[in-house]
């Protein structure tokens, strides 16, 4: 089989894969939906005319690709926000950072952000670009099951020289596991069945793999022991309290609908957790930071919830709020909705899975609870001690510096990737949120 006929069938297999895995999540309904909504963004306008010549410096610099399903936009999602991270941090190490996103979709928006943090953006075929210029490659990055599964084996033909990288941002099988003990779904169950099977032998046949979380670096070197498996976390800097107990009321939830976790989250909390809050304070409202559907707008129409949509600076939520609550009831990898707010110093309250990976303690680092009774009364706790709301805050903060500084994920990505032919002197740069 042609390397162009095995890439489509590939790409035909985790397509067919992506639509079932939805399916498992969202049903019919959710699916359509998601459907129309990436139609939809098809008619936002599109960059033009971006350079894809090799530039001159190159033969000073290593060269790394990144292929992702989109451009990332850290107001998103955290998993953009961790990426942006890492790749301001090679391109301040001395490498020429490409990406190509594979929907081929990058706003004029998107290429200036992007060449903000250093990122030289491209669009048109992934394959084309790689027969191109596949040979000047040192390293290409792989992010998630859906790019890795089709591109890993063009990859390996194509840049011969390059470290192939998996990234899986977090273990899929994982998180559909966990949905399909949390909703009971066979469906479910059978693709997470499925997706473990195609990602473990992802991981054993790329050189290096990336997880974010601990939990999954020890579950994958147990499992695959020959295998080459790093921790790449999510990366933060610090913001710091900017109000104090005092000036603050409210609760905090950020994360997209786009994601099923949570909107689960969000359900369960506006339907149990909630209620038991505002039967004590009426006044007490939760404010809910990101995509959200109509379907979920319009179900989540409530008293005591302010949704407030993407919100591209959360700085104002972060300092206004007194709680952040992270009731995820299924999920993997680390949580970057809980390590934002501890690096703006405020206090969380979470479930054992959004705590997972995150090195907290119950009343050390955070609050952590299972049942909805439980939960609301850790929040209840937190929201009127302020003895307690500030020993949270302050360690929050100190728990971000020490696991999920640049400067860690720096330590890792230097001794993964090969040396850089010119390390370009410049501080750790900050990416906007």
């Amino acid at each position: 089989m042609n390397l162009d006929l095995a890439w489509r069938f590939a790409r035909l297999h985790q397509l067919s894969r992506r639509v079932w895995g939805s399916l498992a999540l969202r049903g019919w309904k959710g699916t359509f939906r998601r459907i129309v909504e990436q139609f939809r963004a098809q008619k936002d306008p599109v960059a033009r005319n971006i350079a894809t010549d090799v530039p001159a410096d190159l033969h000073n610099r290593r060269r790394i690709l990144v292929i992702d399903t989109m451009a990332p936009n850290p107001a998103r999602d955290s998993g953009s926000l961790r990426l942006c991270m890492m790749l301001q941090l090679l391109h301040h190490d001395g490498w020429h950072v490409d990406l190509l996103p594979d929907d081929g979709r990058v706003t004029p928006v998107d290429v200036e952000r992007l060449l903000g943090y250093g990122i030289h953006v491209h669009i048109g075929s992934v394959m084309t670009w790689l027969r191109k210029h596949g040979t000047t490659l040192n390293a290409v990055l792989l992010c998630r099951l859906a790019i890795a599964a089709p591109y890993l084996a063009p990859t390996r033909r194509l840049a011969p020289q390059a470290m192939c990288i998996f990234d899986t941002v977090d273990l899929h099988f994982l998180r559909e596991q966990r949905a399909a003990e949390v909703s009971g779904s066979q469906r479910m169950r059978r693709q997470s069945l499925s997706s473990r099977q195609r990602e473990l032998a992802l991981v054993r046949d790329s050189d290096v793999s990336f997880v974010v979380s601990p939990v999954e670096l020890d579950m994958l070197r147990k499992e695959l022991p020959n295998s080459h498996i790093e921790l790449v976390s999510n990366i933060h800097e610090i913001h710091g309290r900017g109000a104090p107990f005092s000036q603050r009321r409210d609760l905090l939830f950020v994360g997209g609908f786009g994601h099923p976790p949570n909107e689960d989250a969000v359900r369960w909390f506006s339907a149990e957790i909630l209620p038991l809050l505002r039967a004590r304070d009426p006044s007490m409202l939760l404010h809910i930071a990101g995509d959200i559907t109509p379907e979920a707008r319009q179900a989540l129409d409530q008293q005591g919830i302010e949704l407030h949509g993407r919100v591209d600076d959360l700085s104002e939520l972060m300092n206004r709020c007194k709680v952040s609550v992270a009731p995820l009831r299924f999920g993997a990898g680390v949580k970057g909705k809980v390590n934002m707010a501890m690096s703006y110093g405020l206090p969380v309250v979470v479930t054992p899975i959004a705590a997972e990976g995150m090195h907290l303690s119950d009343g050390r680092d955070a609050k952590i609870a299972t049942t909805a009774i439980e939960f609301a009364e850790a929040v209840w706790h937190v929201y009127h001690d302020e003895a307690l709301w500030t020993r949270l805050s302050d360690v929050g903060i100190s728990n971000v510096q020490q696991h999920f500084s640049p400067e860690i994920a720096l330590q890792t990505l230097r001794r993964v990737l090969p040396a850089s032919k010119q390390v370009v002197s410049h501080p750790i740069g900050k990416v906007s949120s």
